[in-house]
C-alpha cells in the first residue's frame, strides 16, 4: 500500500475548465426539452406576483451590449425572484412597427410607391417576424429565462386592440387635438418625431447679425432706426413674423461714427457687438426698457409688404447675440408660443423634404433648405442689413435613426395634451420608487418640461390613428367608433383600415350630424411608435390575465427617461391615473474603453455573440454583475478576460470543495451546528451572513455588490483561510471522523448555498454543480433561495475569530519575514513561539481550536508575554512572535515537521498522528508495510 492510497484526495468528475461555449448550448437545450420554465411557473402558482415588465427592443439587427446588459440583468432579477417565494414570469417583448423596418425594406429595393400600403405593411410584417425570430435566438443563447414561445409584439391584433382603446382613453378625456404647431422634422425620414427620437450634436451654423428697419416706432423709435437680431437659421426669415424682446432689459438705440442710421440692441450686449461690427466711437442716444418696445413695427427685410411684430418674450438670453431674437412662430416651439399669444400667422413655407416652396419667394423656391442659408445672407448683404455673419458653434438635434439634422416645421398633426394633465401625472410618480434615486426628479422635470406629445407619423407601417372625417372635416373620434375599431383591429389587424373604406370600418348603421348624407373619410397617419410601446401596460400586463398591472418594476438604459418611461407614464395616467410601475431602474449606456459610443463606422463595437463564441455566455452574464451600471458603462476585451479569471476562481473553489465530499451524505453525515468544531460553526455563520447579504443585493438590485460580495468569500474567507486550513484535516484526519465530517458538512452546505445565490446569474455553471450534490430537485433553478438562519451564538464567535484573524495576520507576517531571511520555506517548516498577555492567552483557550492548526505550523508553544526574548518580534502590547525551523523530520504523509517521526516503528516515515491514523484505519499496511 502506498501512502498516497491512506490520504482522502479530494476527486470529482467536475471539470476544471468548463469549455461554456459548447456545453451550454447543450445545457440550454436540456432546459428546454425538460420545461424547466413552466416548471418554475407551476411551481410558483399561489405565490405573490413579481412582474417585471420587459421593454420592447426594435425588432431589427443583431443585438449589441446594451441589449445583452439589459436583458442579462433582468434576468438575475425574475431568476432570483422565482426563486425566493414569488410567482415572476417574464414576458419578453418587440416594438415591431415604424420607420427603421421601412427603411430596411427601401434598402434592399422596394418601392414603396409602386405597390399598395397593404402590399408594403406585409413586407414591413414579415421582416419585423424575421427580426424578431433572430434576436430571439441571441437573447435566448445569452441564458434568459422566459416565455419565449409567445412573446409580446406591437404587430399582434390583441395588442394593436388595446392601443387603440388607450387612444381612445385620451380622446374621452379630450386631450386628443389636432393643431399645426412646429414640430421636430425629419426631412430624411419625411416625417414628424417624438423628442425621444432624436438626438443632440454640435453643429456649427451660419449666424447672422442683421437690421430690420422700424417702420412704426410707436412713439419711441425714430423710422430711421433699425433693430438689430441674430438668428443661427438664415433659411428662415422668409417665414418671418416678428422680433422679441425681453421686457426687463435695457435696451439702447447708438449710432456709430460714419452712420447715418441708428441701432437697437440689449445694453449689456454693446460693447461686444460694436466690436464685432468694427463700430467705432459708438453714440448712446437711447435707453429704454423692453417693455417699451413692445408692438413697435418693422419692415421684413425681403418682403416689404409685410410687417414684423416687436414682441416680449421670456426665452430671449444675454448670453449671446443681441437681445433680439428673429421670430417665425411655424419654425420653432418659442416662437410658435408667443406667435400665438400676439395672434400671429403660422407660416412654414418648407416640404416634407426640406425644400422651401414658392410662398417663401422666387430667389427661394425649389432650394434645399441649408443651401437657403446662402441666399438668406446674400440677399441681407446686398440690401445693406448684414452687419456681421459669422459661424456659430452650437448643439442641434438630429434624426436618431438617419443620424441626419433636422429642421422645426409646424405641419398639421395630432397631438396628446400632456399640459392638461401634467400634475396628475407629476403626482402620480410620489408612489413609484426610483433606482437610482436621481431618476425620480430626471423623469419629473422632463415632464414638467415637456410640450404636448405629437403622435401622428406620415407613415405606413404602424397602428393608424382611429378618426375619421364627417362631410364638414370634422374629426369623429368617439367612444363607440373607437372601440369598434378596436374590436376590428382585435379580430382582423390593423390591416383591416387599409383594405376597407371608412364606411366599412364605422359600426352598421352609423350616422353623424355632421355627416347629413352619410359620407365619411379616414385618417391616412399612424400612430407614433412610442404610442405603440408606450400602451404595452394594456396590451400586456392587462391583457395577459396571469401578468398584473402596475407593474413591479420597468427596467431599461437612462435613455428611456424621455422615452418608454415617459411615454408610458403619460399614457397610463391617461388610461387609470396611476402610474404603470411601482420600481423604476436605470442603467447606463455602454461605451468602449475610451468612453466613446459603440458604432460600427468607428470599428470599436463588441458583440456578445462574439464573445460568447470566444468565452460562453457565463462570462458575459458575469460581466454584467462586475459593472456600476448607475452609470455608463466601458466595454473591452480585456474586461472580459478579468471576469473569465473571476469565474475561474468560482469554479475552481466549487470543484475544490466538490472533490472532498464526494464520500459525504449529507442524510446520514451531517453535523448538527452544535457538535460542529469552532472553526466549522465560525464558517457556518459566516456563510449565514453572506447568504443574508446577498439576498439583500439582490432585493435592492445591487449585483456589483454582490459580485464584489462573491470575490471577497471565495478568496478571504474560503481559499485564504478555511479551504487552506481544511487540507489538513480533510486529506490527514480519517475518512469518517468527526473533524473531516464536521468540516464536510460546512463545505456541503457552502455548495449549496453559492449554487443557489448563484443560479440567476450562473445558471449554466449551478446547474453543471447541481447533480454532484445530493439534492432532491432535477434542477437548480427549480429549488428555492436559502434560507437565513438564526444562531444563538453567532456574534460571540464572528467577535472571536475575527479577533484570531488579527493574530492570524500577525503570524503570516511574522512566516514572510522569516521565508524572506531563509529561516524557512513553506509554513509547514516553521515553529512558532507565540508570546502572549494573559487577556490574549484566555481568548485562545476559550476558541476551543486547535491553534497549531489553524495557523498551519508544524510546532506551536505558547508563552507569557512578559517572556518575550529581545528578538522576538512585538505586534501592539499583547503579541510577540519569534519563528525559527521546526526540530525534526517531515512527515511523509501529513508533511508536517515532527520531532516524533518513525515512533511507530510500524512506519518509519509517519508521525506518531499519522501513524495512529493509518493502524486504526488500514491495519492491514501493519504487515506490508507502506510505500512512498
Amino acid at each position: 500500500m502506498r501512502v498516497k492510497e491512506t490520504l482522502n484526495l479530494g476527486k470529482t468528475k467536475f471539470k476544471m475548465r468548463g469549455n461554456l461555449p459548447v456545453k451550454e448550448v447543450e445545457r440550454q437545450n436540456l432546459w428546454a426539452e425538460n420545461k424547466v420554465y413552466e416548471q418554475r411557473q407551476k411551481l410558483n402558482e399561489g405565490k405573490p406576483s413579481f412582474i417585471l415588465h420587459d421593454g420592447p427592443p426594435y425588432a431589427n439587427g443583431d443585438i449589441h451590449m446594451g441589449h445583452a446588459l439589459n436583458k442579462i440583468t433582468k434576468d438575475f432579477i425574475v431568476r432570483y425572484k422565482s426563486m425566493n417565494g414569488f410567482r415572476a414570469p417574464y414576458v419578453p417583448g418587440w416594438d415591431t412597427h415604424g420607420l427603421p423596418i421601412e427603411q430596411k425594406l427601401k434598402q434592399a429595393g422596394y418601392d414603396r410607391k409602386k405597390m399598395s400600403d397593404n402590399e408594403f405593411r406585409e413586407l414591413c410584417r414579415k421582416y419585423a417576424l424575421e427580426q424578431v425570430d433572430h434576436q430571439r435566438e441571441e437573447f435566448k443563447r445569452l441564458g434568459v429565462s422566459g416565455e419565449w414561445g409567445n412573446p409580446y409584439l406591437t404587430l399582434k391584433p390583441e395588442f394593436e386592440a388595446a392601443q387603440v382603446r388607450v387612444f381612445g382613453a385620451f380622446a374621452k378625456r379630450h386631450l386628443i387635438y389636432r393643431g399645426k404647431k412646429p414640430v421636430f422634422w425629419s426631412w430624411s425620414s419625411e416625417s414628424a418625431l417624438a423628442e425621444a427620437e432624436v438626438e443632440y450634436h454640435d453643429v456649427t451654423s451660419p449666424s447672422a447679425f442683421y437690421g430690420e428697419r422700424v417702420i412704426d416706432g410707436k412713439g419711441v423709435l425714430d423710422d430711421d432706426t433699425y433693430l438689430v437680431v441674430w438668428t443661427t437659421t438664415p433659411w428662415t426669415i422668409p417665414a418671418s413674423e416678428g422680433i422679441t424682446v425681453d421686457a426687463s432689459f435695457d435696451y439702447v438705440v447708438v449710432q456709430p461714427a460714419g452712420e447715418s442710421r441708428k441701432f437697437v440692441l440689449a445694453a449689456e450686449l454693446l460693447d461686444e457687438n460694436a466690436e464685432r461690427f468694427g463700430w467705432e466711437d459708438v453714440q448712446v442716444l437711447k435707453t429704454v426698457k423692453g417693455a417699451e418696445l413692445e408692438n413697435v413695427l418693422c419692415e421684413h427685410p425681403f418682403d416689404h409688404s409685410r410687417n414684423l411684430l416687436t414682441m416680449l418674450g421670456d426665452f430671449v438670453t444675454l448670453d449671446s447675440g443681441t437681445g433680439l431674437v428673429h421670430t417665425a412662430p411655424g419654425y420653432g416651439e418659442d416662437d410658435y408660443r408667443i406667435g400665438q399669444k400676439y395672434g400671429l400667422p403660422i407660416f412654414a413655407p418648407v416640404d416634407n423634404k426640406g425644400v422651401l416652396t414658392e410662398e417663401a419667394g422666387a430667389d427661394f423656391a425649389g432650394v434645399f433648405y441649408d443651401d437657403a442659408n446662402e441666399i438668406a445672407l446674400g440677399k441681407l448683404k446686398d440690401a445693406g442689413l448684414l452687419l456681421k455673419y459669422m459661424p456659430y458653434e452650437h448643439s442641434y438635434p438630429f434624426d436618431w435613426r438617419t443620424k441626419k439634422p433636422i429642421i422645426f416645421r409646424a405641419t398639421p398633426q395630432w397631438f396628446a395634451s400632456v399640459g392638461d394633465m401634467r400634475d396628475e401625472i407629476l403626482k402620480s410618480m410620489d408612489d413609484v420608487q426610483f433606482f437610482p434615486e436621481w431618476g425620480k426628479k430626471r423623469l419629473y422635470n422632463m415632464i414638467r418640461d415637456r410640450g404636448d406629445w405629437v403622435i401622428s407619423r406620415q407613415r405606413v407601417w404602424g397602428v393608424p390613428l382611429p378618426i375619421f372625417y364627417a362631410e364638414d372635416g370634422t374629426a369623429i373620434m368617439d367612444e363607440e367608433t373607437i372601440n369598434h375599431v378596436a374590436d376590428l383591429f382585435g379580430k382582423y389587424g390593423s390591416n383591416i383600415w387599409f383594405e376597407r373604406e371608412a364606411k366599412d370600418l364605422l359600426p352598421e348603421g352609423y350616422t353623424n350630424e355632421h355627416s347629413p348624407k352619410g359620407t365619411f373619410t379616414k385618417e391616412t397617419d399612424i400612430m407614433d411608435v412610442w404610442f405603440d410601446s408606450g400602451s404595452s401596460h394594456q396590451g400586456v400586463l392587462a391583457e395577459r390575465p396571469y401578468l398584473k398591472y402596475p407593474a413591479d418594476l420597468y427596467l431599461e438604459g437612462s435613455d428611456q427617461y424621455r422615452g418608454w418611461f415617459n411615454s408610458s407614464l403619460i399614457t397610463s395616467v391617461a388610461v387609470s391615473g396611476h402610474a404603470p410601475y411601482k420600481q423604476v431602474l436605470s442603467q447606463g449606456f455602454t461605451l468602449d474603453d475610451k468612453g466613446r459610443k459603440m458604432s460600427k463606422s468607428l470599428g470599436n463595437t463588441i458583440a456578445p455573440a462574439d464573445v460568447i463564441k470566444q468565452m460562453g455566455a457565463e462570462i458575459v452574464r458575469m460581466w454584467v454583475a462586475s459593472v456600476d451600471t448607475s452609470s455608463d458603462v466601458r466595454v473591452s476585451m480585456e474586461s472580459f478576460k478579468q471576469v473569465a479569471d473571476a469565474y475561474k476562481k468560482f469554479r475552481n473553489t466549487v470543484r475544490f470543495m466538490l472533490g472532498n465530499t464526494t464520500d459525504f451524505d449529507p442524510k446520514k453525515d451531517r453535523v448538527a451546528f452544535e457538535d460542529l468544531a469552532s472553526v466549522d460553526q465560525y464558517m457556518a455563520v459566516r456563510l449565514n451572513d453572506f447568504v443574508a447579504e446577498i439576498k439583500d443585493h439582490y432585493d435592492h438590485y445591487d449585483f456589483l455588490d454582490i459580485y464584489k460580495k462573491l470575490i471577497n468569500f471565495l478568496t478571504v474567507d474560503l481559499s485564504n483561510f478555511y479551504l487552506d486550513i481544511a487540507k489538513d484535516i480533510m486529506y490527514i484526519d480519517a475518512e469518517d471522523s468527526h473533524s473531516r465530517r464536521s468540516m464536510q458538512t460546512v463545505f456541503y452546505d457552502v455548495l449549496v448555498a453559492l449554487t443557489k445565490l448563484f443560479t440567476p446569474m450562473l445558471p449554466h455553471t449551478t446547474e453543471e454543480i447541481w447533480p454532484f450534490l445530493k439534492e432532491p430537485e432535477e434542477f437548480a433553478q427549480l429549488t428555492d433561495m436559502p434560507t437565513v438562519q438564526n444562531y444563538a451564538n453567532s456574534a460571540e464567535l464572528t467577535a472571536q475569530w475575527s479577533r484570531f484573524m488579527d493574530l492570524r495576520s500577525d503570524v503570516l507576517k511574522a512566516l514572510e519575514e522569516a521565508r524572506d531571511a531563509k529561516l524557512i520555506g513553506k509554513s509547514l517548516e516553521a515553529h512558532l513561539d507565540l508570546y502572549v498577555d494573559a487577556d490574549t492567552q484566555d481568548f485562545l483557550d476559550g476558541l476551543n481550536t486547535n491553534v497549531r492548526q489553524m495557523l498551519m505550523v508544524s510546532a506551536l508553544d505558547m508563552h507569557a508575554l512578559s517572556d518575550a526574548p529581545a528578538d522576538a518580534e512585538a505586534f501592539g502590547d499583547t503579541v510577540a512572535i519569534k519563528v525559527s525551523h521546526a526540530d525534526g523530520e517531515v512527515c511523509a504523509r501529513c508533511r508536517m515537521v515532527k520531532t516524533d517521526v518513525g515512533s511507530d516503528d510500524a512506519y518509519p516515515t509517519l508521525c506518531a498522528r499519522c501513524a495512529a491514523i493509518v493502524r486504526e484505519n488500514y491495519p492491514e499496511s501493519v504487515a506490508t508495510g507502506l510505500e512512498a
